[in-house]
């Protein structure tokens, strides 16, 4: 069978992170995304590194190629009366446009929604900024770190006692692609549907507010209760039981369960010690929560079994009796995975400029539609046979180069 979303035509006019990655899950999936960069050096996304042999080409960038696989790239200039023209013709054909410009952009451009629904009434429109179209912070800068600040998460993160800190890198605005590409592909059913389009007003600081990572959480708990999430990273769990990462011969594992009663016995049979799963010394309530004294008593007995065993060892043992416990893996250890391996999960895909690379693959498999495995483009590689594709001569194509429209 074909692509689940073959067929279905989609002009990307995103940048960076979360604009590129809502329009690479429709393109993996079959949808025909032809993204529009900027002459001068296209996505910026081109000079971000990591950069293969930390050779910083705009070809070479590792976040580039990971987020624009399988799209067609045409350079184009929107500030130029040729450059909207253009794009106007390819908004008659599209099903959908995504743009993560600043909230007054496209109308400055005289590109904003009531233009393009005009020529196209089935369009669905969607645009992701920082904090949406209205309201007072409509203009104000975003980066990660202030995402994650005001979305309420990181007031919880970081350790007791001291300033919140930032965990992870981008996910956030990994996320905000990921609810942009639901959010379009709804729009999307409903146009065929009744043949009106739409525009999807996203604001990243909202899918932060309502984010899994401790957001939802976080807002349930000061509604019900009106208390707030404290930060308590750095310290131990609240009982004798593991929680949190330890050592192993070889590396480290991740330690983690919400109930402890049930998994004390489960521990105590994995170290080979099954008659202190009863012994009064640890399981007396004064003892099992919250006694440091006793804590480290049980972590020392533990890292006698850890550190005689792998970190794959531990993570297998911990599981087969019942205990959530996960290997923490390098990337070398998570290319090499057995379960990952067994699912195929990392495909190769061949560039012309960095070569062949391992992709993450699917991030679902469906049973009868294929995902598609495909490289990103170079800059502006598909501009002569996309304009070619609207009427436009070689001629034509060779004058717009020069005035720097394409």
């Amino acid at each position: 069978m074909p692509p689940p979303l073959e067929g279905m035509r989609v002009i990307d006019l995103t940048h960076y992170i979360a604009g590129p990655f809502c329009t690479k899950l429709l393109a993996d999936y079959g949808a025909d995304v032809i993204k529009i960069e900027r002459p001068d050096g296209g996505d910026p996304a081109r000079r971000i590194g990591p950069f293969l042999h930390d050779d910083p080409q705009i070809e070479k960038s590792g976040l580039f190629l990971h987020l624009n696989t399988n799209k067609q790239s045409v350079t184009l200039n929107l500030k130029t009366l040729d450059g909207k023209q253009i794009l106007k013709q390819l908004v008659q054909d599209a099903d959908v446009l995504v743009e993560n410009f600043a909230p007054d952009v496209m109308d400055r451009l005289g590109l904003g929604y009531e233009v393009l629904s005009a020529i196209n009434p089935g369009l669905v429109m969607t645009s992701i900024s920082n904090y949406g179209k209205t309201g007072p912070y409509r203009d104000y800068k975003l980066t990660e770190i202030v995402l994650y600040a005001m979305g309420g998460t990181m007031h919880s993160t970081g350790a007791a006692g001291r300033e919140p800190v930032k965990l992870a890198l981008t996910v956030e605005q990994f996320f905000g692609g990921g609810v942009a590409a639901s959010a379009t592909m709804g729009a999307h059913l409903g146009a065929l549907a009744d043949g009106v389009g739409q525009q999807l007003d996203l604001a990243l600081f909202e899918m932060q507010v309502g984010n899994q990572d401790r957001g939802v959480q976080a807002n349930t708990t000061y509604q019900y209760n009106g208390s707030m999430a404290t930060r308590t990273g750095g310290e131990g769990g609240r009982t004798i039981v593991p929680t949190g990462v330890y050592p192993t011969s070889d590396g480290y594992v991740q330690f983690f369960t919400l109930q402890p009663t049930v998994g004390w016995p489960r521990i105590c049979h994995l170290i080979g010690h099954p008659e202190m799963a009863a012994d009064p010394h640890f399981t007396a309530p004064e003892n099992f929560y919250q006694n440091a004294d006793v804590k480290a008593e049980v972590d020392a007995i533990l890292f006698e079994y850890l550190l005689t065993h792998t970190k794959q060892e531990v993570m297998e043992a911990t599981q087969a009796a019942g205990f959530p416990c996960g290997a923490i893996n390098t990337m070398e250890d998570v290319f090499h995975d057995p379960h990952l391996a067994h699912r195929g999960y990392f495909v190769t895909i061949d560039h012309p400029l960095v070569g062949p690379l391992r992709y993450p693959g699917a991030p679902f498999k469906m049973s009868e539609s294929p995902w598609r495995a495909g490289r990103a483009p170079l800059l502006g590689e598909h501009t002569q046979q996309v304009l070619s594709g609207l009427g436009y001569s070689h001629e034509d194509i060779a004058r717009l180069r020069e005035q720097g429209v394409v």
